[in-house]
C-alpha cells in the first residue's frame, strides 16, 4: 500500500508558530490576547447594516469571478484618489482575502522552481505561499538600528538577479512596521524592470500609517502600462473587515483573463453581500479610516512607551501597521518565552520566530485594542518582566 501522505512541498511547510502558542490558552478568559492582527472593535454598523441588507435582498447568488462590477468600480473611483492616477476597473480583481490575493497572485506567475525574494522578517504566510508552489524563497532582512527599522537596499538590489521570478514587499510591514521609503521605490521597480521580476506589493497596512499621511508609498503611483507589477490589499485592516474575508488585486490589463480563470478554479467568486458592504466601506468610509489610523496611532504611542520603560525590553519605532515588534534581552527562544508569559502573566503574545529565523528573539504585541484592554497587558507584563 502507499501511505496517505501529503507531497514533500506541504508536508515541508513551516506550521505557524503563532497559531502553535495560541493553541496553548485558546478560550481561556483569563488571558488578554494580542497575538493576532485584528482588533478587538468589530467591523462597524454602517458597513454590517449594508451587508445585512444585501442579504436581506436576497444577494446570495454567484457573482462573476473578477467580482461585482458595484465594487470594482467603487475600488477603481478609490484607488484613483488614492493613489492620485487612474485605476479602471480592466485592472481590478476581487479576491475572497488578502491572503487569497496574494496566492492567486503567486499562482498566476509563479512556476516550479522559480526563485522569489521576500523583504524579512514577514508574516509567515508570505514566505510559505511560494513554496507550495515548488518555488524557493529567499529573504533580504530588515535591520533594526538607531530605534528604527531600515532596509539595506544595496543588500536588496544584490538578490535581484537575472534569475529571479518575483519580489514581494509588504509595507508597512507585518510585523516590523517598517515602511518603504518613497525614494527607494524608483530603484527597485527598475531592477525589476531591467531583469523581468514581477514585483508584488503586500499593501495590507497601507492607510495605517503615523507620518501623517492619508497612505504609505505605493507601486502602484510609479508602475506605467506593461509593467509587472501586482498590488494585493483587503478590506480587513483599515475597515475592520477581518472576519468577511474580502480582498482585492491591481493587476496588468495582461493577467485579467487568466486571474478570472484561476479565480474559476480556486473560489469562484467572493459572495456578493460581502461586496456589497465592501462597497459601502470605499464609499462612505474614508472619515472612519481616518478613525482608525489616530486610534491606532495613540495606542502605539501608549505600548511603545511602556515596553521602553521596562527592564531590558528594545522596542524599535513602527512607521505604520498595528504592531509592536520587541525584543526581551537575553531570549533566544521566542516561542518558549511566549508560552511563558502565557502561563505567568495571561498575556498571549506572537514569537518573533513565526516571522522567520530573523525574527527569533522577538516578540510581537498586536496594539489594535481599546486602550484599557493594552494597559492591563501592559501592567501584566512589566510585573512578570520585573520578577
Amino acid at each position: 500500500m502507499f501511505a496517505p501522505t501529503a507531497r514533500p512541498e506541504v508536508l515541508a511547510l513551516r506550521r505557524s508558530a503563532i497559531r502553535d502558542v495560541a493553541n496553548e490558552a485558546w478560550g481561556r478568559p483569563d488571558v488578554l490576547t494580542f497575538w493576532f492582527g485584528e482588533s478587538d472593535r468589530p467591523t462597524p454598523a454602517f458597513i454590517r447594516e449594508a451587508g445585512a441588507r444585501a442579504l436581506s435582498e436576497g444577494r446570495t447568488f454567484y457573482t462573476h469571478n473578477l467580482g461585482t462590477a458595484e465594487l470594482r468600480g467603487a475600488l477603481s473611483d478609490y484607488l484613483g484618489g488614492l493613489h492620485g492616477r487612474p485605476i479602471g476597473t480592466e485592472r481590478i480583481a476581487v479576491a475572497n482575502s488578502g491572503v487569497n490575493a496574494l496566492m492567486l497572485a503567486a499562482q498566476a506567475v509563479v512556476s516550479p522552481g522559480d526563485r522569489v525574494v521576500v523583504v524579512t522578517p514577514v508574516w509567515p504566510n508570505v514566505m510559505e505561499i511560494p513554496r507550495i508552489l515548488s518555488a524557493t524563497v529567499e529573504g533580504v532582512s530588515l535591520e533594526a538600528a538607531q530605534g528604527k527599522w531600515r532596509l539595506d537596499l544595496d543588500r536588496l538590489m544584490d538578490a535581484l538577479t537575472p534569475d529571479t521570478r518575483m519580489l514581494v514587499i509588504n509595507s508597512p510591514n507585518n510585523p516590523t512596521g517598517w515602511t518603504l521609503p518613497a525614494q527607494d521605490r524608483a530603484a527597485i521597480l527598475a531592477r525589476c524592470r531591467q531583469y523581468g521580476i514581477w514585483l508584488v506589493g503586500d499593501d495590507v497596512y497601507e492607510r495605517l500609517t503615523f507620518d501623517g499621511r492619508a497612505s504609505a508609498p505605493s507601486f502602484l503611483e510609479l508602475a506605467k502600462d506593461g509593467d509587472r507589477v501586482i498590488g494585493c490589499n483587503t478590506f480587513s485592516k483599515a475597515w475592520r473587515m477581518t472576519g468577511w474575508r474580502l480582498g482585492w488585486m491591481v493587476l496588468p490589463p495582461e493577467l485579467m483573463e487568466p486571474m478570472g480563470v484561476l479565480l474559476e478554479y480556486n473560489t469562484s467568486c467572493a459572495p456578493d453581500f460581502v461586496q456589497a458592504a465592501a462597497a459601502t466601506a470605499l464609499r462612505d468610509g474614508e472619515a472612519y479610516v481616518a478613525e482608525v489610523r489616530a486610534e491606532l496611532a495613540a495606542a502605539k504611542d501608549q505600548v511603545l512607551a511602556a515596553l521602553r520603560a521596562m527592564p531590558g525590553v528594545e522596542a524599535p519605532e513602527p512607521d505604520g501597521g498595528m504592531y509592536a515588534f520587541f525584543r526581551v534581552a537575553g531570549c533566544t527562544d521566542s516561542v518558549a518565552l511566549a508560552k511563558q508569559i502565557i502561563e505567568a502573566a495571561g498575556v498571549g503574545l506572537a514569537p518573533g520566530v513565526a516571522f522567520g529565523d530573523e525574527g527569533e528573539g522577538w516578540l510581537r504585541w498586536c496594539f489594535a485594542n481599546r486602550p484599557e484592554k493594552n494597559a492591563a497587558g501592559l501592567e501584566r507584563l512589566a510585573g512578570f518582566l520585573a520578577r
